[in-house]
């Protein structure tokens, strides 16, 4: 997580202050895009996943959890 971070203040420090705020929003709202045409897409394989290794469901929480952690802190929440 903190090569991401490093990397996405060193890519902000390219732009004005002013745009850093929408340079985040767009960046959110291009990741939960992005998730949302891969689930939309592999929805069926992902079920598969869960039902032929049971030990996939622990990987995919985790997963979750840092894209959640991702676009909270992108979002200012983090």
């Amino acid at each position: 997580m903190q090569f991401f971070t490093d990397t996405y203040n060193q890519v902000l420090g390219y732009f004005p202050d002013f745009l850093h705020p929408f340079i985040s929003i767009g960046l959110a709202i291009f990741l939960i895009y992005s998730i949302f045409q891969v689930l939309r897409k592999d929805f069926i394989w992902l079920i598969a996943l869960v039902l032929l290794l049971p030990a996939s469901v622990p990987i995919l929480q985790e997963v979750w959890e840092v894209l959640l952690a991702v676009i909270k802190y992108l979002l200012g929440k983090g």
